[in-house]
């Protein structure tokens, strides 16, 4: 059943998370860089997609919820890098996150390949 999740998830396999909301995945790829605080994630995401993707605090911190509620994002305290400023909440991937953003991205890599392929026979 494509873009549709299973109701019951296996905590520990990568597998029942796809496909991934494409706000996930860019949360996702975002982390895979280190910890970070939800502004810098924002950043990130429009850096990664070439500025294709703006996030807002809504969406960010929705998504952010979420992934931490499925175990794939964990919410880390106290940061060395801002200790003055104690408001910024950070984040970093979990193991099961990080199996699952690999996962995502050889996912879609195959869909990728099977894409080119397709439209440009004998140049893939």
């Amino acid at each position: 059943m494509v873009g549709r999740r299973r109701t019951t998830k296996s905590r520990d396999d990568a597998e029942d998370f796809l496909p991934l909301p494409i706000a996930q995945f860019h949360i996702l790829v975002a982390l895979t860089g280190g910890q970070q605080h939800g502004y810098a994630i924002m950043g990130d995401v429009e850096e990664l997609s070439r500025g294709t993707v703006r996030m807002g605090p809504g969406t960010l911190y929705g998504t952010l919820k979420r992934l931490v509620d499925d175990g794939l994002v964990e919410e880390v305290d106290g940061q060395p890098h801002h200790p003055e400023d104690e408001r910024r909440r950070y984040y970093r991937l979990t193991g099961l996150g990080r199996q699952v953003c690999t996962a995502e991205a050889d996912r879609l890599a195959r869909l990728v390949r099977v894409a080119k392929n397709n439209l440009r026979p004998g140049l893939v």
